[in-house]
């Protein structure tokens, strides 16, 4: 890459399938020369919002409780989380469960999901969508009596309730709308299976959850499109949603947020609420469930030069 012009790198679609490695920084550095935010660039003849406001959901309500011996004080400690993320402004949640799949005995793991799930719906209130999030961690039968015990909790999806098969989903699909449950299943944020698009067409998948980072940028636009071009072939009024996937990377937060002006069936950005010393996110906001978007050239994100040299001199030294 070396020596090359940028638009060598990139073309009218965006960053070329050789320099994808790269695309994160190659998007930010197309912003910069522009003078405009990635997601002007991104958006298409749909355009986008001015100012741009994302919604989110705060992805960090996780196993925090397993040193705690009741259920009780189990789904106050994850109760006390959420009323946290409600104070920062998020007003959607999601819920790590599968407890019983690992960590504890299979059904204290369960019956302590189910609490948990309970007691966050009881803090956050009823006009708060939430999402629980297996991976992979239950069976059919599981995730059946999970549901069917949270039913006045009125999740918004159920997300890697078991490894990806369309038979049992189908079967999860009938079964919760002879209970008249409206929750969503969403999936393909690990190893995806190469017919997921295929199940999310037919049906089966409600919300696409490929990672921003495993899955890219620019392969996430394309997913994007393919979505739309079978619905439209298809006739369908249903439109397949998307949340892109990413935990535990700081970054993603704002690549998520520029992304979402690309993708007609964008559902929300996933919020994993971190600093990290050196980058700056000034302009970025969260109120009322929503990432106000600053009009900064770029992904939005200043690098402290003298704190990345200490830190690479540091590294190099190590």
């Amino acid at each position: 890459m070396v020596g090359q012009p940028l638009d060598a790198l990139t073309g009218t679609e965006g960053v070329l399938p050789p320099w994808r490695g790269l695309e994160y920084p190659l998007w930010d550095l197309a912003g910069r020369r522009a003078g405009q935010p990635v997601f002007r660039m991104v958006s298409g003849e749909q355009g986008c919002a001015d100012p741009l406001r994302v919604p989110c959901y705060d992805t960090s309500l996780y196993f925090d409780d397993l040193h705690l011996p009741t259920d009780a004080a189990a789904a106050a400690c994850i109760a006390a989380q959420a009323a946290d993320g409600l104070a920062l402004g998020h007003r959607a949640f999601k819920i790590k469960v599968g407890r019983g799949a690992r960590h504890m005995p299979l059904d204290e793991g369960t019956a302590r999901d189910i609490a948990i799930i309970r007691a966050v719906r009881e803090t956050v209130g009823e006009g708060c969508p939430l999402m629980i999030d297996a991976n992979n961690g239950y069976n059919l039968n599981l995730a059946k009596r999970v549901l069917r015990e949270t039913a006045g909790c009125r999740l918004t999806w159920i997300e890697e309730a078991f490894h990806e098969d369309p038979v049992l989903y189908r079967d999860l699909k009938e079964w919760m709308a002879a209970e008249g449950l409206a929750v969503l299943i969403a999936d393909g944020e690990g190893e995806a299976s190469a017919r997921l698009l295929d199940w999310a067409a037919g049906g089966l998948i409600d919300v696409v959850q490929y990672d921003i980072f495993g899955h890219g940028f620019e392969r996430w636009r394309e997913t994007s499109r393919t979505l739309e071009e079978r619905r439209t072939a298809s006739g369908a009024g249903r439109r397949v949603r998307t949340a892109p996937h990413h935990y535990g990377c700081h970054i993603g937060n704002y690549a998520a947020c520029h992304l979402a002006a690309a993708l007609p069936g964008f559902a929300y950005a996933e919020w994993d609420e971190a600093s990290t010393p050196g980058i700056g996110a000034a302009g970025y906001a969260i109120e009322e469930g929503f990432v106000h978007v600053p009009e900064t050239p770029g992904f939005g994100l200043e690098l402290d030069e003298q704190a990345f040299l200490a830190a690479r001199t540091d590294v190099y030294a190590a």
